[in-house]
């Protein structure tokens, strides 16, 4: 039996559905958005609404921005000659929080993963290979999740662009295995980033 009235329910519920909420917070989550103004309130939902309509994936590297190109793939200042591939696009601020790396990247939205239904075909690594072929790419770095799923992806890669003539570096160590690039500090990203090795 609910002891909230079915308003403050359904508005729990759809917090509880976010990544890593659980009951608790997702009730103090609710009650703080019920004690905001209605201006704030508001503010809030066309934040929302706002991001959705106005993002867009980079036609280029598959990164999440307002411009098509994004603003790394447009900036004259970046490398276009190294690529940095990254599962997420979370992965990308974590390693431009390192102000370390100054080439492109490459999003593949996803890792293989076969006992989820995850092949090559269902992740942009067609993408990335028609980048290399168009351009003049001297280096891919991989820079995937240091789980089995990223070591997957990453040796598939890299068994793919050899052949091309360009050079395949894996990120060092650095990052504990099972962990996430999104949660790693950035001395250990950019100690990761100079350790990097070809593979």
């Amino acid at each position: 039996m609910s002891y909230y009235s079915p308003s403050i329910e359904k508005l729990i519920e759809s917090f509880e559905r976010l990544p890593s909420i659980g009951h608790k917070t997702a009730q103090r989550l609710a009650f703080y958005m019920l004690d905001l103004s209605e201006e704030e309130t508001k503010e809030f939902i066309d934040s929302i609404v706002n991001a959705k309509k106005n993002l867009k994936f980079c036609s280029k590297c598959f990164n999440l921005s307002d411009t098509d190109p994004c603003n790394i793939c447009s900036n004259p200042k970046r490398d276009e000659s190294i690529i940095c591939v990254v599962e997420d696009v979370r992965d990308v601020i974590a390693m431009e929080r390192t102000h370390e790396y100054s080439g492109v990247y490459h999003v593949l939205h996803g890792s293989i993963s076969p006992m989820n239904g995850i092949g090559p075909d269902d992740i942009k690594i067609k993408e990335l290979l028609t980048r290399i072929m168009e351009g003049e790419i001297k280096e891919i770095i991989l820079a995937t999740n240091p789980r089995v799923e990223g070591e997957a992806t990453s040796m598939y890669i890299s068994k793919l662009v050899k052949p091309l003539g360009v050079k395949v570096t894996r990120i060092a160590r650095g990052i504990p295995i099972g962990g996430d690039l999104e949660y790693t500090d950035e001395i250990t990203l950019t100690k990761a980033l100079e350790g990097r090795s070809e593979i």
